[in-house]
């Protein structure tokens, strides 16, 4: 299980990540402060930090600061979650440790996306597919898929994906006449 934690002063955000997090499977924690955050990501082991930077007691960029400080904490991915975007923050949050920065207001899908970049950057996402082995070829009427040069054939054509088109395609290949459920998409 992927754990996340998730820190903003704002209930009514944390409850909608919350909601829409576990609905993906995560297993989901939350502060509403900065030093409450701290203490939490301390004493347990998380796969990614949603943090915001405008909070009480300690804000954003010094708990990234001090995560970073901290050996044990020192690899746990942390994307900035914040309504301050200007480019001297961005600056600031990247130099303070942040993986990531995404400026509210924000859409879910890009969060979503964004830690699952980080999440294939650590191996913390276990995944609800098979993995791709690369002398498999996966055939559906007239499309071929080829693992090993992140290729389709579609009709006699040879089309060149890139790794994201692949995996979502490589997932419904193998569900073939099969709904398949957003969550396996992005996971």
């Amino acid at each position: 299980m992927v754990n996340i934690l998730v820190v903003d002063d704002d209930p009514e955000i944390i409850d909608l990540l919350r909601l829409d997090l576990e609905l993906m499977g995560f297993e989901v924690d939350s502060a509403s402060d900065g030093m409450n955050a701290l203490k939490k990501a301390e004493s347990k082991t998380y796969d990614l930090i949603v943090l915001d930077v405008m909070m009480p007691k300690m804000d954003g960029f010094e708990v990234c600061k001090r995560i970073r400080a901290n050996r044990t904490l020192v690899n746990v991915p942390i994307v900035l979650l914040t309504a301050k975007g200007t480019i001297e923050d961005k600056i600031r949050g990247f130099n303070a440790g942040a993986d990531d920065y995404l400026v509210k207001p924000f859409e879910f899908q890009e969060l979503m996306v964004r830690m699952r970049a980080l999440f294939r950057r650590t191996g913390a996402l276990n995944r609800d597919t098979a993995p791709v082995k690369k002398d498999e070829m996966l055939e559906s009427g007239d499309l071929r898929l080829l693992p090993s040069s992140l290729e389709a054939v579609v009709d006699g054509k040879l089309i060149k994906l890139t790794p994201t088109e692949f995996e979502i395609l490589y997932c419904l290949m193998q569900h073939v006449g099969q709904a398949v459920p957003l969550s396996t998409i992005l996971q």
